[in-house]
Order: C-alpha cells, then sequence, then structure tokens
C-alpha cells in the first residue's frame, strides 16, 4: 500500500492507469493474493483507487478541475479574473481599487503544510523550509475547522490531499499543491555502496523505512547489509558510528549526532521545490515572521 501511494503521489503511477491484476501482483511479490486484494480494498476505500467491475483497480482520477487551476500560469489567472468581473458589471476603477486594497494587505508571515500524517508533515515542513528559508508550521485536517490556525498561512498540501485538503479550507482561499519524487529522481546520482557498508536506514516516519528498503533493493543492496531503525523509539541513536553511512529523512536528520556520514533523501520532487522558491521570491519578499496577514474575517 505505501509503495502504492508513493507511486501514486510522485505520478510514477498516472492517474486511470490500470493496477497489476491481484493474481499477477501476489505472484510477482510472492505473498498470498488475499493480501493483495485486502490492499486493494483499503486503497479503494480511501480513495488512491477504483475497482471496476470485470476491468480491474485503477489508478482514481483525481478532482479535474483542481488539476486545471494547478496548471494555469499567473496572466490566465488574471485574465480570467478581469472576464469574470466585467462580466458581473465591475467598471475597470472598482477593479483596480479593490486589487490595490488586497495588494495593501501585508503578506502571509508562513507555509502551512495540511496532511493527516504527523510524522511526515514533520518531513514536509522540514524539507520546505530548509528549501526556501521561509517559516513552515503544520496542521492535519482537523485543524483547519478552526479557522484561527489559518491566520497568515499559505497553505501547502500533496497533489493526493488535493480534494479533501481544499474542501477543508475556507471556499476562497487558495492552496499551493506539490508532489513527491519518483524513484526514478530519487535514485539519480546517488552511488551503489560497497559490498562492504553497513547502512543504517532511520525515520520516525514507518513509510519512510519500507520506501528505503523498495529503493535500496532496486540498486542490489545486500538486506543482511541494512538496518532499519524507528527513531520514535528510545535508543535509537546508539551505535550509529559503527554504520558506513546513515540514511534519514530532513526531519530526522537535525537529529543525527554530529560526525555522522547522513545521506538525507528528499521527499519533496525538485520541482515543486522550485515552484515554492519562486513563490517565496514573487510574493513573499519582505514578510516578517510576526505579521498577521490574513485577516479574520478573511479566513471566517
Amino acid at each position: 500500500m505505501a509503495q502504492i501511494k508513493l507511486a501514486i503521489l510522485s505520478q510514477d503511477l498516472q492517474p486511470g492507469q490500470r493496477l497489476p491484476s491481484t493474481r499477477e501482483l501476489a505472484r510477482r511479490l510472492k505473498i498470498h493474493s488475499n493480501t493483495v486484494s485486502a490492499a486493494y480494498s483499503e486503497l479503494t476505500e480511501l480513495g488512491w483507487v477504483e475497482m471496476r467491475a470485470g476491468s480491474g483497480v485503477y489508478v482514481r482520477q483525481f478532482n479535474r478541475e483542481v488539476e486545471l487551476e494547478a496548471q494555469l500560469d499567473l496572466d490566465n489567472l488574471i485574465v480570467e479574473f478581469l472576464q469574470v468581473a466585467r462580466r458581473k458589471g465591475f467598471s475597470l476603477g472598482e477593479i483596480q481599487s479593490r486589487v490595490k486594497h488586497w495588494l495593501r494587505l501585508q503578506p502571509p508571515d508562513h507555509f502551512l503544510v495540511i496532511d493527516p500524517d504527523p510524522e511526515f508533515r514533520e518531513i514536509l515542513i522540514a524539507e520546505i523550509q530548509n528549501a526556501t528559508g521561509f517559516r513552515t508550521q503544520g496542521a492535519s485536517i482537523e485543524d483547519c475547522a478552526n479557522r484561527s490556525n489559518l491566520i497568515g498561512s499559505v497553505p501547502v498540501a500533496l497533489y493526493g490531499q488535493a480534494e479533501i485538503v481544499t474542501a477543508a479550507l475556507p471556499p476562497k482561499m487558495a492552496c499551493l499543491l506539490i508532489r513527491t519524487r519518483s524513484v526514478t529522481e530519487t535514485l539519480k546520482g546517488e552511488t551503489p555502496p560497497s559490498i562492504e557498508d553497513l547502512i543504517t536506514v532511520v525515520s520516525r516516519w514507518p513509510t519512510f523505512l519500507n520506501y528505503g528498503r523498495s529503493m535500496l533493493a532496486a540498486v542490489n543492496v545486500d538486506q543482511d547489509a541494512l538496518d532499519f531503525r524507528d527513531a520514535r523509539k528510545k535508543g535509537w541513536q546508539k551505535g550509529l558510528r559503527t554504520s558506513s553511512f546513515v540514511i534519514t529523512d530532513a526531519a530526522t536528520a537535525t537529529q543525527i549526532p554530529p560526525g555522522i556520514r547522513t545521506r538525507i533523501f528528499q521527499i519533496i520532487s525538485d520541482a515543486s521545490l522550485a515552484e515554492l522558491r519562486n513563490y517565496v521570491e514573487k510574493f513573499l519578499t519582505g514578510a516578517v515572521a510576526t505579521s498577521g496577514a490574513v485577516a479574520m474575517d478573511e479566513v471566517s
């Protein structure tokens, strides 16, 4: 399930793409077909895939309107806005006056990563803050019900969570959508470890450990040379210095003792991080940490 979710989020699996049959996947992974069937059923209930009677299991098509809105560039959005405003009878003077009013408002002072998984959320927060230098916080879907949590924020969410997050936000509040890295992008430029290397993979996010296991298997790393550690457990740092190097995520990396060779596996795609940096440069330059960016009545 974790590998299928990551493949969908990184677009290795495209919307509408047919997944292997239960029997085929069970044979390929050497597991019982009931295990595959249960995984497909749960992914269907969670909205990741859909079962079509007599046809198979397919990656679910997400809300097309959300995807199209994300693809529009700034000029197209401005043209659309002006056309709608003129059709409603507003004069150019009135439009200019209101635009100036909104531009005078102070910019947001932080990104707000919205995701239901708290451990995954912390990794996204660390990566975005490291890449942009802009203050980044996190919130669950339920936290969005309290509009005060949204004040001064620019909401950020994964494409796979777009529908549920936008439904939780106020109608007029935009959300920046990001993608995860594909397996190919993650492994690009990485030098395969030698057979003598002892590699430790550590994270507070269980899926990261599963993801690391899959990726290292893809480059034929001997499983006996791998040590997987859950950073939520006490004593996980003990003996790390015996490892040739440690593979970890951006959030857990801050807790690795100094002097240990560390490789951080990035979750967010390079393109999405570049878009966030560009957003900061174009729209958030000069924002201050104490700014009350969005007035209460704008998010209520």
